[in-house]
């Protein structure tokens, strides 16, 4: 069954009569066109029931064409208004859901050139990709095993004398030749710096001794994405309060990948963790959730939070990634991407995640 129709089939169960989709995630999973976010419209018509339509700029009718959507294209010339065309495709519809993260001014203009109709957030509704497939499965796999060659190679560039931003150079051309076809991030916090979950590549020299986060990931060709975080120690000796640190943020992630499998909430994974955290006295230093989930976006759902009450289901893939941070001093994050099988958890980051010690 096409991915689009158990979307549709999705929205009439919940009384949606029709689904709009932009540019983005969705419409890749939906109908496998990467389309560009041009200021020209380009949305995928779903009603409940009968066909879709993709309606698209006339000069970008080949891509789609090329890119092999099976589903009927509509196109739309420089001089028609493409969001009349959009709402002649709905016709009578009077509840419409729109993908999370169209941009604002879609919103808008749909909504004038469609007056009699609700619009409500369909980024729920777009829960068919929450729950992965074998095929998704074994990308997703496949994106575990790239983003682990690259940091088998962190000892090749990460030493004390470079900078940030130098050694993240030489990471970001491995993660494309480990076969990403895009880099989306590369994270190289030393000393300091590590204390920042999302800290930016800078000029900072890495010194003798120091703790250096490595968070790198980036998107395949099949449209899955990687995301993996490892910690090294740039030479010299530990600091033993690192080490002390260390050896908790161990702790909790083991616990977390032997807890997390079908049948648990997110928020259990979350709390298992964050309870070994807190004993040992870090509980403040734990500044964010557990994980998100991954597909053909680096952050998902499911999020692996507490206050979310889902649960887990074969299929579904998340980070778990705890961390601990000494703001000013130093910081560590233990991250890999797991699945649910039908009985367990498949984790597919296998890289050494004790401190390595380069």
């Amino acid at each position: 069954m096409s991915t689009w129709r158990k979307a549709q089939e999705l929205a009439a169960s919940r009384g949606i009569d029709a689904l709009l989709v932009t540019p983005g995630a969705d419409l890749r999973y939906l109908t496998g066109y990467v389309a560009l976010p041009l200021e020209r419209l380009t949305c995928l018509v779903l009603p409940a029931s009968g066909a879709p339509t993709l309606v698209v700029p006339a000069l970008e009718r080949q891509a789609a064409v090329a890119s092999g959507v099976d589903v009927e294209i509509a196109t739309w010339t420089e001089t028609e208004d493409p969001f009349a065309l959009v709402a002649q495709l709905v016709g009578e519809a009077t509840t419409i859901g729109l993908d999370d993260h169209m941009w604002a001014a879609r919103v808008f203009a749909f909504g004038e050139a469609m007056p009699q109709a609700d619009q409500v957030l369909a980024g729920s509704l777009v829960q068919v990709r929450i729950r992965k497939d074998a095929a998704e499965v074994a990308a997703l796999r496949d994106a575990g095993l790239a983003i682990d060659q690259v940091h088998s190679r962190v000892h090749e560039w990460l030493r004390p004398g470079r900078t940030e931003r130098e050694v993240g150079a030489d990471i970001a051309a491995a993660i494309l030749e480990a076969g990403h076809e895009t880099v989306d991030f590369v994270i190289v916090g030393s000393g300091p710096n590590g204390a920042s979950p999302h800290h930016e590549l800078s000029d900072r020299v890495i010194e003798v001794g120091e703790p250096v986060v490595v968070d790198i990931g980036g998107t395949m060709p099949s449209g899955y994405c990687s995301d993996s975080t490892r910690n090294y120690l740039a030479g010299g000796t530990v600091d033993p309060e690192y080490a002390k640190a260390y050896a908790v943020l161990e702790e909790a992630h083991q616990a977390q990948r032997e807890h997390a499998r079908p049948g648990v909430t997110a928020e259990s994974v979350d709390a298992i963790g964050r309870q070994i955290i807190a004993d040992a006295g870090y509980g403040d230093l734990f500044i964010h959730r557990t994980g998100h989930g991954i597909g053909q976006e680096t952050h998902e759902e499911p999020y692996i939070v507490e206050g979310n009450d889902l649960v887990l289901e074969e299929g579904m893939a998340f980070s778990i990634e705890p961390g601990i941070y000494f703001e000013g001093r130093f910081g560590a994050r233990i991250e890999d991407i797991a699945v649910c099988t039908a009985d367990g958890l498949e984790v597919l980051n296998n890289t050494p995640r004790g401190l390595v010690a380069l």
